[in-house]
């Protein structure tokens, strides 16, 4: 094909990108041959011109088409080069969410750095079982292909997971692992998978570390051989391990960790069980601090520590052990941090005393001295001496480093040996399976010797690879014979010899190492002259002498050769070793002793297991002996690598590629340059030129006929395809070396498919352009046309809306002239009117004005006029007293002065003598005066005291009144204060009121201001109301109306209320059912089992019971429980000789809690009945009190009767003398007094014995009453109460109506007093239930009173409102109460019918208990016959069929066991088996034998168990006794006797019920059986339905030409077209028509029918949704089509046998959904919206899944979006759902057996003599 046809214009291309590796451009101009350069336009629009290689002329890679793109399988892909396969992984990760990609025979992994929900037991169970090609990439579908092709084909199998650090191949190799264990089980009840899963943790924790790439980069590599027996079950499995990064022990780049376990104890160090280790914080070894990153985020290493231990006791490694490892790794940390000093520049010394290294040498128990010794020493051996050399401290830091990575080694070593032996059973393997994770290709700036030899293992297994893939394709083209032609393939053998050939770079460094003085220089110069010039694959770096390049497959590499020598001969100072073998602890020892001496920690001896398989421990080859540890790292690495090529050569292998996206561990984040560099590494590139070079793309005569159909004319096409193919091709593709035709498949070289493609789709488009032409065209005529007829009308009525407005203008053009005129007079005179009315008011309002203005300046004038005359008075007032005090103050002054000088002047007189004589010259004189006044003043003095003393005593007298006065004056001035303080309140109050009837009287002026407005709007609204008066009668219809609907409403609402409430209670009694019929079902298990095991254990050899014994025993009762415990127990006796050890511990601890539960029900019965003992003891001790007082006071009235029969007898006595004192002859006489007096006496004794016995009989007769109705309740108490009675009362002496009377009042006392007593608590429970409906009553009296006030104080809208609302709320909480009244009458009308009946029963049994007691010895001889067996009157059978004791076996067999549903059954009566079983057990009731029945029943069930047992995968089997069991359930149902159940029988049928049994526990264990039957006939269902399903509902095109075919690669899928031997959707409605006319045949009832049917669809819908969300070729638009045509096919299928309304259709809607998802417009918000509210069945994982997957077959359709994908996201981000990917397939949906009465005659069944049941008579 020339080159022009391809690169024309809009061909998309793929030129070389710096940054994306590959850019996708598109052709702007058609490439002609010659030209220099291709015109090209980027995705961006950018236009660039991409020039050519002048000297190849190489063309860039075209694009593969749309249509291809995404593919599961690369080598699907048209176009096969890298650009292709880049982008193919790139859009399947980055836009589909898939990490899983095949690319022919490899699986492509790609790290999400993300959890997925895809690795669930659901998606396993979806993947188990099916092809390899029919479901979307997953490791599981390689493990499963693993799986069937070691079944299928007795062949071991290898999985090989490969990839670099950090590109999940453990996390591959874990999953492979699980879907081994989940699928296979074991074999034994060892749980063997649990131990094989159980190993990852511990080989992670011990040889998985963080790195720069990866947070759980596996440091070694491991192969597991997972072995099966013949069976395919796991049985055990065995680990090898290579090349462990030892190093990583010492050392740690940045950021990056020691491996985890050291980490994980250093966050345990607080526990008590590690204190004696001395750990702490990571940071504080030097071991584990080097990296500078202890803890990674998300990660709990505590957390792990404990699921590391976990692990440890799962494997059998025991407490003791475990610590002892953790000691040692404790050690290795301590010894990381002895430091080591210079003593000199040759030697070096450890401080004495030094705590870590005393630590160090505790926790392995050696000696301090000789570890400080040779830590810094070494011993030198020569021929004739020994010397002890000192170390520098660089080479003592190395000593001590190679010893902590020897500890480590030879730890790791002895866990590997011992999780080995924990993983080998003693079954004898089969075969098995091997997982291989192991390190991919590496390259590093700086590579030494561990990256050498991981390139030389990748090496191996990618020659391994190629020659398989070369094989596989050479398989392909024989069985097709095509043409073989040899393909040129990389053979990377000279890379391999270069490397471990003789002389090779492995050969050269053993024989450097074992040079005396050999050096990584001298090593390099070495390689440098052996490979320099012979081989082309080793260079030299051109700026290094001590490094070397070697070109690997995928890339060259670049090795340093410093420390090569030293990491191949990996020394450790032997005395060192010595002091280690030395030591003290075991565990120590015992990890550098010989590995077949050493013990294991699970108690088996070493060498248990029959292994013949290749299975060499990776530490075999070590030896403790110097010679061993002279064999090189290097040495033992090439042989194990050579016997892991030998296994795998031996298997065959599948391939598991890892692929790191980016070196960020960025979720989704896909780096093309890192991509493209692990597909070049892991041979993924490698793959596709592989297959590029031949044919690789292969198609199907068919689906080539299907899918290039439209290239064809109609004459082209032949009879045979396989012709019309072959003639078409050479018609299209002229170069006939571009095909090859084979057998089944037409082989395509690259790119032929895309041409074809191209041609198809230009077909297409020609097609579609001419139907686009012819619609447009007719879409624009019929529009056209419509346009003219709506122009034509839009005219006429415009032109008639034009004229009506004229006309309606010029009318109101007259009428506002009109309107003008009268508006404008009235504005005029209205203005006029305001213009007046304003000039009289301002009039108005200016003269009163001025008339105050006026007035009151009078007033000022006459007031200041006043105010004058009253200023100028008090100022002349003031002047006149200013001068009067002025002059008296002079005259004052004058005075004094005057008075002064008279002073002066009689002081000098009186100083003279002059003076002084005349002042005493009438001295004397004056003295004489004096002395009479002395006298008259002494009798004055005299009389005054007189008069003085008088005046005391009445001055005392007064002082007391005065003080009296004085106090009630005191009081009287309190009071007059506290009046007056009350004064000043009045006042104050006087004030307050007079502000208040200010602010009063401004308020009622106010008020009478708005009464007056008030009263005018009164006014207007009086006639507003008018109006509303009729508005407010439309309201009140409106309001009952309301009413109404609020009514309908809350009837409604309550109706929805109790619907929800309904469905809820449905939904809890379908999750109980569900529940307990899970539970059925594992009961049903294990009794499955434990006949198995019983059956195994009854083999040759073995006891074995009699089956006999088995089938008359009940399983449903206590001996038959004890019997089964017992052969429980022997079979665990012989289990213990002839099984597994463990089996046998678990069947005896099984047996054991048996026993214990047994033993606590026995408890907890005995404890019930001594709580019944206690509680009846009780009991009677109250009652014998009671009785005591009884007969206390029945002994009071004893004692007044014998007083009275004594005074009696006293009387009589009395007579008795006085008669025999008088005469003899007088004495009788008649007429003497004694006579009299006796006669007296003897009437009235005879009066009162005839009342006595009046009362007597009355009593009597009251007594029987009251006995008849209280028996049931006191029987037993009545009798000994009689004893008593008679035997008190037969201690008197009295007369016989004495004693009956004494009895008969005593009787009418206690009944008197009972009903006393019960009236009394009537009438208290009566005045109690008044009591609290009066103060119900009140309490709603008060509430109505408030309401009533509220409402009072609304308006009169809200009033009638609130009203309403009242009433509303009082009918509905009436309702309520009537509704809680009716529910509990119903509640106690079904309690008391269930107590009648239980009573009724009861007077039955008593009734005929108390005739078989009240028969009489000679009634029982003269009846010897029981009176039951009636003899049977002539032709008047009773529907009941008898049959003897010892037919009851052959009964069973003839009846159930050896009836074939195909075969006699087919023409019997529907149900005929469950009648006559029911018609012998009516007789066994007629003749009331117990055992009789029992037997049967038990038999019965037990019989229909083992026919299931044997015959439970035929689903006619099944069905005929699912049909028979529910009818013998309905038949012990309807002739029970129960009321609930008779409604619907005859007379007849009434008079057939049983009598004298209640079977309703059988009844129990009957359902329980049909429960069972069910779930086995769903599963023979699913069985038959399985394999039809996803090929008729989802690969088959029921509508032929919708779906295009699309080419499929290597992993070829299961065809769309309809083969032979495929299925179709006519099978399966085939098979459900078989299904639903065989349970009809049979006479299941019709609503179990419907439960099937409902079961059979769900089961239909979620496998076809299931294998949707797994199969990306299967979501596109057209097969959305083909599954809505598929239940519309269903859904005819189900109103075809009128099953609508069985719940079926509501089943299928999630795939309905899903249909309609794929059918839908994704583009716009609407469309999201739309989805969101139609997809309300599928959850946001599966509707996000189909959305991924969605895929578009033809290049009309489109992908959908990442935003719009986001967009549905954030829509449902809300929803409350199970996040659960795949629907649940095994679910079932509970089971009912609605009751189903017949209305067949029992009288009337005949028994045909096919049966063989002549032994049966009809009764």
């Amino acid at each position: 094909m020339a080159a022009s046809e391809l690169y024309t214009k809009c061909a998309r291309v793929w030129i070389p990108d710096v940054e994306d590796v590959w850019k996708s451009a598109e052709l702007s101009k058609d490439y002609k041959n010659g030209d220099a350069s291709l015109q090209l336009m980027l995705e961006d629009g950018t236009n660039l011109e991409h020039k050519l290689d002048p000297k190849t002329k190489n063309l860039p890679y075209l694009r593969n088409p749309d249509i291809l793109v995404g593919e599961n399988d690369l080598t699907a892909l048209s176009y096969l080069h890298e650009p292709a396969v880049l982008h193919n992984l790139k859009v399947r990760f980055i836009d589909s969410k898939l990490i899983y990609t095949y690319c022919g025979i490899v699986l492509v992994a790609i790290n999400p750095y993300e959890t997925l929900p895809i690795y669930g037991t659901d998606i396993i169970n979806a993947y188990s079982g099916q092809n390899m090609g029919d479901m979307d990439p997953h490791i599981f579908a390689v493990a499963e292909e693993a799986y069937k092709q070691m079944a299928r084909d007795e062949r071991n199998q290898s999985i090989i997971v490969s990839g670099e650090s950090g590109a999940g191949k453990t996390v591959s190799a874990k999953y492979a692992m699980r879907y081994f264990a989940t699928v296979s089980g074991s074999a034994s009840e060892a749980n063997v998978e649990e131990k094989v899963l159980a190993s990852n943790p511990i080989m992670e924790a011990i040889g998985n570390a963080k790195t720069t790439r990866n947070d759980n980069s596996s440091r070694f590599g491991k192969y597991i051989e997972i072995g099966f027996d013949n069976r395919y079950r796991i049985i055990g499995a065995n680990m090898r391990t290579y090349l462990l990064e030892k190093s990583r022990v010492v050392f740690q780049a940045d950021e990056e960790r020691n491996y985890h376990i050291f980490y994980q104890l250093c966050a345990s160090s607080h526990l008590p069980e590690f204190k004696n280790l001395k750990l702490s914080n990571a940071n504080d070894f030097l071991y584990t601090r080097q990296g500078c990153s202890p803890v990674i985020d998300g990660v709990d290493d505590s957390k792990e520590l404990g699921t590391t231990r976990h692990a440890f006791s799962l494997l059998g490694i025991n407490e003791s052990y475990q610590m002892g490892l953790f000691q040692v790794l404790a050690a290795i940390l301590h010894l990381g941090n002895v430091q080591i000093k210079d003593k000199d520049s040759d030697s070096s010394i450890i401080p004495t005393n030094n705590h870590h290294l005393t630590k160090f040498c505790e926790l392995v128990g050696v000696t301090y001295e000789d570890m400080a010794q040779w830590l810094c020493h070494r011993k030198l051996k020569t021929a004739s001496e020994t010397y002890i050399k000192t170390l520098p401290r660089l080479q003592a830091t190395n000593a001590r480093d190679a010893l902590s990575k020897h500890i480590y080694a030879k730890l790791f070593n002895w866990i590997v040996e011992h999780v080995n032996k924990a993983l080998i059973t003693n079954i004898k393997q089969h075969s098995f399976i091997g997982v291989l994770d192991i390190y991919g290709f590496e390259t590093f700036e700086i590579n030494s010797f561990e990256q050498f030899c991981i390139n030389y293992a990748n090496e191996k297994l990618q020659q391994q690879f190629n020659m398989h893939v070369f094989k596989l394709e050479q398989e392909e083209y024989m069985k097709e014979q095509i043409p073989w032609t040899l393909i040129d393939f990389y053979d990377n053998q000279p890379c391999i010899n270069l490397i471990e050939a003789k002389m090779g770079v492995l050969d050269l460094l053993d024989e450097e190492c074992r040079m005396p003085k050999g050096s990584d220089d001298s090593w390099a110069q070495k390689l440098y002259n052996t490979h320099l010039k012979t081989c082309s694959l080793f260079e030299k770096p051109r700026m290094s002498n001590r490094a070397f390049i070697i070109q690997h497959f995928a890339d060259k590499v670049e090795y340093q050769c410093d420390g090569f020598l030293e990491k191949n001969k990996d020394t450790v100072n032997e005395e060192q070793i010595k002091v280690l073998k030395a030591s003290k602890f075991d565990l120590l020892v015992e990890l550098f002793q010989d590995e077949g001496k050493a013990t294991t920690p699970t108690g088996q001896p070493p060498g248990m297991g029959g292994r013949t398989r290749l299975s060499v421990k990776p530490d075999k080859s070590r030896d403790t002996s110097s010679k061993e540890h002279k064999k090189t790292v290097g040495c033992q690495f090439r042989n194990s690598l050579q016997m892991l090529m030998e296994t795998l050569n031996a298997t065959t292998p599948h391939y598991v590629r890892c692929i790191k996206p980016n070196d960020f561990k960025q979720a989704f984040s896909f780096d093309p340059k890192r991509a493209v560099q692990q597909l070049r590494a892991c041979g993924v590139l490698e793959t596709i030129r592989i297959s590029a070079a031949g044919f690789p793309s292969r198609w199907t005569y068919q689906e080539f006929f299907s899918r290039y159909r439209v290239l064809m004319k109609q004459k082209d096409v032949l009879s045979d395809k396989k012709l019309t193919c072959r003639n078409v091709l050479e018609k299209l593709v002229e170069d006939q070396d571009k095909y090859q035709f084979g057998k089944t498949k037409i082989f395509f070289r690259a790119g032929q498919v895309a041409y074809l493609e191209k041609l198809r789709a230009d077909k297409l488009r020609a097609a579609c352009i001419r139907i686009q032409k012819t619609i447009r065209c007719w879409l624009a005529r019929k529009k056209y046309l419509r346009k003219r007829d709506a122009a034509i009308t839009i005219q006429r009525f415009t032109r008639g809306y034009q004229a009506r407005c004229l006309a309606k203008f010029m009318r109101r053009t007259q009428a506002a002239t009109i309107i003008q005129k009268y508006q404008k007079m009235y504005v005029a005179r209205k203005r006029y009117r305001q213009k007046q009315a304003a000039a009289l008011a301002i009039q108005t309002i200016l003269r009163s004005y001025m008339a105050r203005q006026k007035y009151q300046a009078l007033l000022r004038e006459h007031k200041a006029v006043i105010i004058q005359k009253h200023a100028r008075g008090w100022l002349a007032r003031c002047w006149y007293k200013r001068c009067l005090s002025s002059i008296v103050y002079l005259q004052c002054c004058t005075r004094r002065m005057i008075a002064r000088r008279e002073l002066k002047k009689l002081k000098i007189e009186a100083r003279s003598v002059e003076h002084f004589k005349k002042l005493n010259k009438g001295m004397e004189n004056k003295i004489m005066q004096l002395q009479r006044k002395i006298d008259e003043q002494t009798k004055e003095n005299k009389s005054v005291n007189e008069k003085l003393t008088g005046l005391e005593n009445t001055y005392t007298t007064e002082s007391e009144r005065l003080r009296g006065e004085l106090g009630r004056l005191r009081g009287v001035e309190e009071e007059a204060k506290s009046k007056g303080n009350q004064v000043k309140c009045l006042l104050e109050e006087l004030e307050k009121l007079k502000k208040e009837l200010r602010t009063t009287k401004q308020e009622k002026k106010t008020i009478e201001d708005w009464s007056q407005s008030y009263k005018g709007e009164m006014e207007k609204l009086v006639s507003e109301l008018k109006d509303q008066n009729g508005l407010l009668k439309t309201e009140k219809d409106d309001l009952n109306r309301l009413i109404q609907e609020q009514n309908q409403q809350m009837t409604e609402k309550m109706a929805r209320a109790i619907a929800a409430e309904t469905q809820q209670l449905e939904t809890d009694l379908n999750e109980e059912r569900s529940r307990y019929q899970n539970l059925l079902t594992e009961h049903l298990r294990l009794e499955e089992k434990f006949d198995d095991l019983k059956e195994h254990i009854s083999k040759p050899g073995h006891r074995r019971t009699d089956s006999t014994h088995s089938s008359n025993e009940s399983e449903y009762t206590f001996n038959s429980e004890f019997a089964e415990s017992e052969d429980a127990s022997h079979a665990a006796e012989d289990l213990t000789r002839g099984m597994d050890t463990s089996l046998t511990l678990k069947l005896q601890k099984r047996l054991k809690e048996l026993e214990q539960e047994k033993q606590s029900l026995r408890n907890e019965l005995e404890n019930k009945e001594e709580q019944f003992q206690r509680a009846r003891a009780r009991d009677e001790s109250e009652f014998k009190k009671a009785r005591g007082a009884e007969l206390e006071y029945e002994s009071l009235k004893r004692q007044e009767l014998e007083s009275e029969n004594k005074k009696l007898k006293h009387n009589l006595a009395d007579m008795r003398k006085s008669l025999l004192g008088s005469a003899a002859s007088s004495a009788g006489a008649p007429g003497s007094p004694a006579y009299k007096v006796l006669l007296d006496q003897l009437n009235s004794s005879c009066e009162e014995l005839e009342v006595r016995k009046e009362e007597v009989l009355i009593l009597r007769s009251q007594l029987v009453s009251q006995k008849e109705a209280m028996q049931h309740k006191d029987e037993k108490e009545t009798m000994t109460e009689v004893a008593v009675h008679v035997e008190d009362v037969s201690k008197l002496k009295d007369a016989d109506e004495l004693k009956q009377a004494y009895i008969g009042l005593k009787d009418t006392n206690r009944l008197l007093e009972h009903q006393l007593q019960t009236q009394r608590r009537s009438y208290d429970s009566e005045v109690e239930s008044l009591r609290g409906e009066l103060q119900n009553v009140k309490e709603e009296n008060n509430r109505q009173q408030q309401l009533l006030a509220q409402n009072l104080q609304l308006p009169p809208e809200a009033r009638i409102e609130a009203s309403l609302q009242h009433e509303i709320t009082r009918l509905t909480n009436e309702n309520l109460d009537l509704m809680e009244q009716l529910e509990k009458q119903d509640r106690t009308i079904r309690k008391l019918k269930k107590q009648l009946k239980v009573y009724s029963k009861r007077i039955g049994e008593m009734g005929a208990g108390q005739a078989e007691g009240q028969t009489s010895p000679g009634q029982m001889v003269d009846e010897p016959i029981r009176p039951v067996n009636i003899p049977r009157r002539e032709k008047d059978f009773q529907g009941m069929l008898e049959y003897k004791k010892e037919d009851e076996m052959k009964l069973v067999k003839n009846l159930i066991l050896e009836l074939k549903p195909r075969g006699v059954a087919v023409n019997l009566i529907p149900g005929l088996p469950a009648y006559i079983l029911f018609m012998c057990v009516r007789h066994a009731d007629y003749l009331n034998d117990d055992q009789k029945v029992r037997t049967l029943l038990t038999s019965t069930i037990n019989s229909i168990k083992k026919i299931l047992k044997k015959r439970g995968d035929d689903f006619e089997t099944v069905s005929f006794w699912l049909a028979n069991t529910c009818r013998f359930l309905h038949c012990l149902k309807q002739y029970s006797g129960d009321d609930v159940f008779m409604k619907h029988n005859t007379s007849r049928q009434n008079e057939h019920c049983l009598s004298n049994f209640d079977l309703t526990e059988y009844r129990s264990v009957i359902s329980d059986l049909a429960i069972q039957i069910y779930q086995q006939l769903i599963k023979c269902m699913e069985n038959t339905l399985q394999p039809m399903i996803v090929s008729g509902m989802l690969e088959h095109e029921t509508i032929q030409g919708v779906s295009g075919v699309k080419p499929t690669g290597l992993r070829k899928r299961t065809s769309s077209i309809a083969d032979e031997g495929t299925y179709t959707l006519d099978s399966i409605l085939r098979q459900l028509n078989a299904f639903h006319s065989t349970m009809c045949q049979h006479g299941t009832d019709p609503e179990l029918i419907k439960q099937v049917v409902k079961q059979q669809f769900y089961v239909i819908g979620a496998v076809t949704l299931n294998n949707l969300l797994l199969r990306k070729d299967m979501c596109s638009w057209s097969k959305g089509m083909q599954i809505r045509y598929n239940v519309s096919q269903l859904e005819e299928w189900l109103r075809d046998k009128n099953l609508m309304n069985c719940g079926a259709k509501e089943t299928l809607e999630p795939l309905i959904q899903a249909a309609q998802l794929l059918q839908v417009k994704k583009k716009t918000d609407e469309d999201a919206k739309a989805i969101c509210s139609m997809c309300l069945a599928l959850t946001t994982a599966q509707i996000v899944k189909v959305l991924n997957l969605y895929t578009p077959v033809n290049e009309f359709e489109e992908r959908v979006s990442v935003s719009f994908i986001r967009n549905i996201q954030t829509r449902l981000r809300d929803r409350c759902e199970s996040p659960q990917l795949l629907m649940d397939t095994k679910m079932i949906y509970p089971i009912t057996f609605p009751f189903n009465p017949s209305s067949l005659a029992l009288e009337s069944i005949q028994i045909p003599s096919s049966l063989n049941l002549s032994f049966l008579t009809r009764v």
